[in-house]
């Protein structure tokens, strides 16, 4: 693990100042250090130590018994955002003067990346308040608990009183998102209606709440009584502190976001595309880049996922008849009975959600146990399957995965939103399960974050074509692979693939051709099935994060167009476990770097 990573680090900087106290100085304070890959991670270091959240999240420093940084939160101002941009053109020099000639061929990879993300970063800067902080599923009002509850660990009082600290610096940290958003609107970049409307549904419920029921206090109650060394005195002065400060700091710096939400609401439109706000259509073709990797136009993007719409159901209505379906009237209708069959759902009822979270638990274990002619890596770190806090699963996507931390004390964790019994069929769970744990997010995740000898850049990379179409390819290999032989669990396998090609279409259509909110509605309502409340849900997420949502099967398709061309090219030499090796070795890369992988793959071999 990357714990082991640091540990190793910190004994090198030890022996290497008693050596030559000299070079290492100059290593890291040096413009340009002598060793390329000391300029890759002394740089996100360096960013990583200017975020005390970060640090936390990545739980390497806790070992080496630094922990101040537990009682701090971001600086989410603009003024510091501003830095951060102007820092990109000295970063960019730097790596550019590094030349190719005197870099290993993993370091010209690592050169090739972090210059694909500079420029990215230097090309979208003036779209970068093309976006909405606060909305109904990400922003601080949300993420603050979250984080709290799932990274913030407390064992022992000194953690307890970090824990303290950090519900009295979160005024501060609210308001400073403020002044991104208001500056925001002084560029006419409002949020659409509905999205304020749910923001501030949430804060509402959440600020009337009362403290000692809050997850902010909760959570710390649950951590604090695993600690059996604390006190029974001292357990109950930090709740009580902690009590004082949900209602001192928490709950005011909620009232400014509410104070202004409910100003602003009536300025707020009906538009929900990017087309609508000022250099719109350059900002959404500008997330299209970012999140695919690809130069797909949005007209290009629209017009695959219609054809691939059309192949899908057309499978999907196959299986359908063979299973006595009646589809003469059609997909939407088909479906819709399929839909409508109880025997596909379990009980309304707290049971029946346990009985859920215990069959996914059960389908991962199986998997994991039978991957071994297809996968020769695996990751270190395990997988636990959790319900999304209930305070925020309403409008919360159907499942999602957190990555484990960095020193192995915490799990990758799959969380399955159980909201509506009835986005849960039980023939769509495999496909989840395989998407989000194994061997889809948890395997690329996991093993990239374990990955020894390679920056921490190649280690954490954002592209989301290559993450996202790698967990949509998973679900592909797992029905190859058989573990989906049922034809309802293939049906549910089709259904998802469906799900991300309607993606294509919706996200372009609402972004690029002007669709409304409802428009968008309908048209992946009457073609995918799915529950009305995830469809809604959907949709909106779509609105607030736009192009975000074309990356998974631009991703999938990319990978397994490359993996039918190694086929053909090796023939009998082929090797899935070589493939997946190739691909899951380098981290996450743009799609065209990783064509290039896999050619220089098909050449070696």
């Amino acid at each position: 693990m990357i714990k082991t990573f640091f540990k190793r680090l910190f004994i090198t900087l030890l022996v290497v100042i008693t050596i030559g106290a000299g070079f290492a100085v100059h290593e890291w304070k040096a413009e340009k250090p002598f060793v390329f890959r000391v300029f890759l991670d002394r740089t996100l270091i360096q960013f990583a130590f200017e975020s005390p959240e970060t640090l936390t999240s990545l739980g390497f420093l806790e070992s080496l018994g630094f922990k101040d940084h537990n009682g701090k939160l971001d600086d989410n101002s603009p003024e510091r955002a501003d830095e951060l941009y102007e820092k990109l053109p000295a970063l960019k020099a730097t790596l550019l003067s590094y030349d190719d000639a005197s870099l290993s061929e993993s370091d010209q990879l690592s050169k090739e990346i972090a210059l694909y993300l500079l420029e990215y970063g230097e090309q979208s800067k003036p779209y970068r308040y093309h976006n909405y902080p606060v909305n109904q599923l990400f922003g601080v009002q949300s993420d603050f608990p979250s984080f709290m509850e799932a990274q913030h660990q407390v064992h022992t009082l000194e953690d307890a009183e970090h824990y303290l600290q950090r519900l009295e610096a979160v005024r501060v940290k609210f308001a400073q998102n403020l002044a991104g958003i208001q500056l925001r609107a002084e560029k006419c970049i409002l949020p659409p209606r509905f999205v304020i409307d749910r923001v501030l549904e949430e804060m509402h419920n959440f600020v009337s709440t009362p403290a000692k029921e809050n997850i902010l206090f909760t959570s710390l109650a649950t951590k604090l009584n695993k600690i059996d060394e604390l006190s029974r005195a001292d357990k109950s002065r930090i709740l009580a502190s902690a009590e004082s400060n949900i209602n001192s700091y928490v709950y005011p710096a909620y009232d400014l976001f509410i104070e202004y939400f409910e100003r602003i609401k009536t300025r707020a439109g009906n538009n929900h595309g990017l087309w609508h706000l000022p250099d719109g259509d350059k900002a959404y073709n500008s997330a299209l880049k970012f999140f695919t990797t690809t130069d797909f136009s949005a007209d290009e993007i629209h017009n695959i996922g219609l054809s691939e719409v059309e192949r899908i159901q057309d499978e999907i209505m196959s299986i359908l008849a063979e299973q006595g379906f009646d589809t003469g009237l059609g997909f939407s209708h088909a479906i819709e009975l399929l839909a409508a069959d109880e025997r596909f759902y379990y009980a309304d009822t707290d049971q029946g959600r346990a009985d859920i979270l215990k069959d996914y638990q059960k389908i991962l274990d199986e998997i994991d146990l039978g991957l071994d002619n297809a996968f020769r890596i695996r990751p270190k770190a395990g997988m636990e399957v959790v319900r999304i806090p209930e305070f925020k699963e309403k409008t919360s996507p159907g499942a999602y995965y957190e990555q484990p931390s960095l020193d192995g004390t915490r799990p990758g964790r799959f969380f399955a939103n159980l909201y509506d019994i009835k986005a849960t069929p039980k023939y769509g769970m495999r496909t989840l399960a395989y998407h989000e744990g194994i061997p889809g997010h948890h395997f690329q995740v996991a093993i990239t974050m374990e990955l020894e000898g390679l920056p921490f850049l190649r280690r954490m990379s954002p592209f989301t074509a290559y993450t996202e179409g790698w967990a949509l390819y998973a679900e592909y290999l797992a029905w190859e692979l058989g573990f989906q032989d049922d034809p309802f669990n293939n049906i549910g396998r089709l259904q998802a693939e469906l799900f991300r090609a309607v993606r294509l279409v919706v996200d372009t259509g609402i972004h690029a051709k002007r669709w409304t909110r409802e428009e968008a509605i309908d048209y992946m309502k009457a073609n995918t099935g799915m529950a009305q409340s995830d469809v809604v849900a959907e949709i909106e997420r779509y609105i607030v994060m736009p192009g975000q949502a074309t990356a998974y099967k631009v991703g999938m398709m990319k990978i397994l167009s490359l993996r039918q061309r190694a086929q053909d090219v090796l023939g009998d030499r082929f090797d899935l476990r070589d493939f997946h090796d190739v691909v899951l070795k380098n981290g996450a890369v743009p799609l065209d770097i990783l064509e290039q992988l896999v050619e220089k793959y098909i050449e070696n071999t």
